[in-house]
């Protein structure tokens, strides 16, 4: 008589481990096709571009990565990023923004003014002006549409939330790049390295297994001075941040020029008035430092001192007439 197999009486989860393993250890030459695709032919619909035109082939986006978006407190990591998301939707990806520090209609308030090009201050008492503008914000809010969403939470928020937020905007949402403002806001300290670690490391497989890009922003450790420019090792925190991602910007803003123009000093017209410094980039062959200028009315950050800010609707960017 056949001996019935009882499920309890084996030990399934060896016989598991094993398929898994020879599913996934190939010979190499399995690789090669895909190998020349990825060298020759590739795909730029799976990777996207800075705002500035002279860093569009130095730094990509890809799909399945993470980048750290690193600063000194006060130096326009928002402005920047939030400039970087309107470029990603101006490229036709769908973008979201998860701010622990801004409520979103500040959020949006920043980026409706870079998308306008226009100074609210500047408008005056004149209702036509007034209403003009208010027409500009509709239309940059009729623009998000299927392109932008805002995950509207402010303080801290424990890892395991942010996780599922970014797992549930990748998943259910189809979002192709995730902005998260910022890492210590989501872990209980600079100290909480196992809490850093875990989150950076579900972030990774989350852009992985679902082939968005997840852009961390980060913030630098106190320096001797803001006039020192930081580097790769300065980031807070632990070091497995660093060294988890895939991507690692650093945003300086020149503060001492700055200081020096508003007592009268006027320096070198060709002294940026920022640095955007890659120090790090994985699957890509570029690191070095892009230099800014920024223009205060429409709060862009420019590829050169006598460019004009770019209208986001087009792409490639055209500049505003």
């Amino acid at each position: 008589m056949a001996k019935v197999i009882e499920a309890d009486d084996i030990d399934f989860s060896a016989y598991l481990e094993e398929t898994e393993a020879r599913q996934k250890v190939k010979p190499a030459r399995v690789f090669v096709d895909e190998m020349l695709d990825w060298m020759f032919t590739p795909n730029m619909e799976h990777s996207c571009q800075l705002p500035w035109e002279k860093a569009r082939e130095l730094i990509r986006f890809r799909q399945g990565e993470v980048t750290l978006w690193a600063g000194i407190n006060g130096h326009g990591k928002s402005l920047v990023t939030g400039q970087t998301a309107l470029s990603l939707m101006g490229q036709g990806q769908r973008v979201c923004i998860a701010s622990f520090e801004m409520k979103p209609r500040k959020t949006l308030e920043r980026m409706s003014r870079q998308f306008s090009c226009m100074k609210p201050a500047r408008l005056g008492d004149d209702p036509v002006i007034i209403d003009g503008y208010k027409d500009v914000c509709r239309q940059f809010a009729e623009w998000t549409d299927t392109r932008l969403w805002l995950y509207d939470q402010q303080g801290t928020v424990n890892p395991q939330t942010i996780v599922a937020v970014t797992r549930y905007c990748a998943k259910e949402l189809g979002i192709q790049h995730m902005f998260i403002d910022s890492l210590m806001k989501c872990v209980k300290g600079e100290d909480d390295y196992n809490g850093q670690k875990y989150l950076v490391d579900e972030l990774c497989a989350i852009a992985k297994d679902h082939d968005c890009h997840i852009h961390l922003i980060h913030h630098i450790k106190k320096l001797a001075s803001e006039d020192q420019t930081p580097g790769k090792f300065d980031a807070k925190g632990s070091g497995a941040v660093t060294d988890q991602v895939d991507n690692m910007l650093i945003h300086w803003r020149n503060k001492a020029k700055e200081a020096a123009y508003q007592v009268g000093k006027i320096g070198d017209p060709n002294e940026p008035d920022a640095l955007l410094i890659c120090a790090k980039q994985r699957n890509g062959e570029w690191e070095g430092r892009i230099q800014l200028w920024f223009d205060p009315e429409s709060n862009q950050f420019l590829g050169g001192r006598n460019d004009r800010p770019v209208n986001f609707e087009s792409w490639p960017h055209r500049p505003w007439s």
